[in-house]
């Protein structure tokens, strides 16, 4: 039996990766027939039955809406173009002769083939400006006392720059304030972050469901960033911070660190991080500092304020 094309390019897009083919077939609840026979197919677009080809009238236009609607991606939800916009625009700048339906099915197509998954299975290509974000732990002493240290980690896949911040607790206050180290460090604030279901900013209460605590909420409304939530049991949604972890760990926190505090801890952590941005990536070779000048690139500015939440 045929499978739905969605489940044909998640297989392609993880065979791709280089992920098993037993593993693709665990995480997607299919057979390794089934895994074998779309990743080593060529072409899974279906035929579509042979008609004459017409042309449309704004195809003339569409290298321009393209252009439009690709710079849109970097800008809030609410400072977008809608159809209507786009239709204005070709009218009065470039004299537009055709109908506002047929602008608005070009804008529908084009963002359906862009479509983000929302809270469903993630995007495995990250586009540059998204933030991977979840904690691990680490033992570190504190003013003389040896603590256990709740390490928030925030990673840039698309260049694979990492960072953390140290915290007492995984709680949604401690998730705005290591955010904000994190944020105020780099002078910027990602339009998206990612985060496991597990951290305290939000709590899963239905498996398509997710209550977001009160305090982060106004956090995000505050630095008008947009946050997900993984699915459960679905960790290659977030394998680049889940990596960013353990490589932190292994490269900061050995042997065990020293300081007066959680905010000096902070400062040393951050420091150590921008010193592995002169490394090459692991793939693609270039270095990772060059990679996060894309991710920097593809942020709106947002001038940082300090967000003062009542708890």
């Amino acid at each position: 039996m045929t499978k739905p094309v969605s489940v044909q390019q998640d297989i392609r897009l993880l065979d791709a990766k280089g992920v098993p083919w037993r593993e693709i077939a665990r995480r997607l609840g299919v057979s390794r027939e089934t895994v074998k026979k779309y990743a080593q197919m060529e072409d899974c677009s279906p035929k579509p039955a042979s008609r004459p080809a017409r042309a449309s009238g704004i195809d003339a236009y569409a290298q321009t809406v393209d252009a439009w609607l690709g710079a849109d991606l970097r800008m809030p939800r609410k400072q977008r173009h809608t159809a209507r916009r786009v239709y204005d625009r070709l009218v009065a700048e470039y004299g537009f002769e055709g109908s506002y339906s047929m602008v608005q099915r070009y804008v529908k197509r084009w963002r359906e083939e862009r479509r983000d998954e929302g809270d469903g299975f993630m995007e495995l290509e990250w586009r540059p400006g998204t933030m991977q974000v979840d904690f691990g732990q680490a033992r570190a002493t504190l003013a003389g006392r040896e603590v256990t240290v709740h390490c928030l980690v925030a990673t840039f896949p698309h260049s694979n720059m990492r960072y953390v911040a140290a915290m007492p607790g995984e709680n949604a206050e401690c998730v705005c304030e290591g955010l904000l180290e994190i944020f105020e460090h780099i002078g910027l604030v990602p339009s998206l972050l990612v985060f496991d279901n597990a951290t305290g900013a939000a709590h899963r209460v239905a498996w398509d469901k997710v209550s977001v605590v009160r305090v982060f909420q106004l956090f995000c409304e505050h630095h008008r960033v947009e946050a997900r939530f993984c699915n459960p049991r679905s960790g290659w949604e977030k394998g680049s911070v889940e990596n960013a972890v353990g490589f932190l760990r292994r490269n900061l926190m050995v042997p065990q660190p020293s300081a007066e505090g959680y905010r000096q801890l902070t400062r040393w952590l951050l420091s150590r991080c921008d010193e592995f941005a002169g490394r090459a990536h692991y793939r693609l070779g270039r270095t990772v500092s060059d990679l996060f000048g894309e991710d920097r690139d593809a942020i709106v500015c947002v001038q940082l304020e300090i967000a003062v939440l009542v708890m």
